[in-house]
């Protein structure tokens, strides 16, 4: 008997050992975590080949346009790296399949194609590469074909990922659970025994120029700012003048939710409160809240287990406070003007608003003291929340609306409403146009 001996990094030799459902890796760039999972799912389509087991391995990432897109490349590097897997392996410009006709690797993209998956015939190992986006719809698609089983064996998945969302389909499914048939390890550059020196070079300068992305793209953390984010250079800069921490909230001074308005409903979007004060020239930012289609009284729930309380707390709301919901003839203003809490809504700044917003936001940024903790989730959305570009000419299009925005539009609400309070509130139209619904509360 020949014996074929296969170098891993050392961190993947428990990944691979055993029996699993799934096994998988995530990290950071230049960890050989693709190269290795390309080989290992060649080994094993070697292994059912010579056990006589026929059918495929299936190869998908979130996006594939063509086969350019796919993980063809990575399967033939890997496979010629191994002379024996290319004695067993044909390669070809647009395939691979194995020389006794047994095994067959195809080539998936799961946003756009996952119901087609489950028409395929005899998957015998699934690998998802690039994983990170990959949604739990997609994922609730495609586990359950993978069904095979035989002698000895059972179909499994495999996962490799750069982890950017704290909380995203792939981290919850496959990193924060204690199931043991789930294998997954971190695996960085310093755990590639042949990480190339080119690379070397790209990291040293990441880490010199580039270092608010630089523990996301190499080190496997998540993503706290993402490379063009409105607020990315700002979010750094607070990290690093120690303007993320622990905060205080102030017992004599006013606390301040301020409001973007989601709705109720399936189709509804993001409710958020950011709890802050202004302290002198300083906002501190306490707390962070978020929730999608919950009615009002959810939210004051919350508020009431926080402390938030009708005679500590007073709430700012966009223009749209005053609008009547579409199913019950009542405001947000006049529903927690009832609950108690003293209101005030901002009014439309026009069609520039959401610029406006954001501007105001870089202005304050220096000003603005962060609860790291409880914070955590605005602040991801904060570094998340970017330009929508339009790639084929190049121009901006304005903010793009995703899960980021509903954060960020309340954070710059917060901003609009803090200067105005520095200058007085009175030094714009905007601030002589503030519609105060209560008063007697220290400011």
């Amino acid at each position: 008997m020949t014996v074929a001996r296969i170098e891993l990094p050392p961190k993947l030799i428990a990944t691979f050992d055993g029996d699993a459902d799934v096994r998988g890796a995530w990290g950071g760039r230049g960890s050989g975590k693709t190269r290795t999972f390309a080989k290992m799912s060649a080994v094993r389509g070697f292994m059912f080949g010579n056990a006589g087991i026929s059918g495929q391995i299936l190869c998908g990432r979130q996006f594939q346009n063509s086969l350019a897109d796919s993980s063809l490349e990575e399967i033939k590097r890997a496979i010629q790296d191994e002379p024996w897997l290319m004695d067993y392996y044909e390669i070809g410009e647009t395939f691979v399949r194995s020389r006794d006709g047994r095994i067959e690797y195809s080539f998936a993209g799961l946003e756009r194609n996952i119901d087609s998956i489950k028409s395929k015939g005899r998957i015998l190992l699934c690998w998802v590469d690039e994983a990170e986006g990959v949604s739990d719809t997609a994922w609730a698609t495609l586990i359950p074909t993978l069904r095979e089983e035989g002698d000895g064996w059972h179909a499994e998945l495999w996962v490799t990922w750069n982890p950017k969302r704290k909380g995203s389909a792939t981290d919850q499914r496959f990193r924060r659970t204690p199931d043991p048939r789930i294998k997954v390890a971190e695996l960085n550059w310093r755990d590639n025994p042949r990480f190339p020196a080119v690379l070397e070079r790209q990291r040293q300068r990441d880490l010199a120029e580039r270092p608010d992305t630089y523990n996301w793209i190499w080190e496997g953390a998540y993503a706290t700012v993402v490379a063009g984010a409105y607020f990315a250079k700002h979010l750094t800069a607070a990290r690093a003048a120690g303007k993320v921490g622990r905060v205080a909230a102030d017992p004599l001074l006013t606390l301040r939710a301020f409001t973007d308005i989601g709705g109720t409903g399936r189709r509804a979007d993001s409710f958020v409160w950011w709890i802050g004060q202004f302290v002198g020239r300083e906002v501190r930012v306490l707390d962070h809240y978020e929730a999608v289609g919950q009615p009002l009284e959810a939210h004051l729930a919350w508020a009431r287990t926080r402390g938030y309380t009708p005679d500590r707390m007073e709430v700012w709301l966009p223009h749209d406070g005053v609008t009547h919901d579409r199913v019950f003839d009542v405001t947000y203003e006049s529903a927690l003007t009832r609950a108690g809490y003293g209101v005030t809504v901002v009014p439309n700044q026009g069609s520039g608003a959401a610029i406006a917003r954001i501007e105001a936001m870089r202005r304050l940024f220096p000003s603005i003291w962060w609860d790291a903790e409880r914070c955590e989730a605005g602040l991801e959305a904060l570094g998340f929340y970017h330009e929508k570009r339009d790639e084929a000419r190049d121009v901006g299009l304005g903010p793009e609306h995703d899960w980021s925005s509903h954060s960020a539009d309340a954070a710059g609400l917060m901003a609009i409403v803090a200067e105005e309070h520095m200058r007085g509130g009175s030094g714009s139209p905007a601030g002589a146009l503030l519609k105060r619904r209560r008063s007697g509360m220290a400011v």
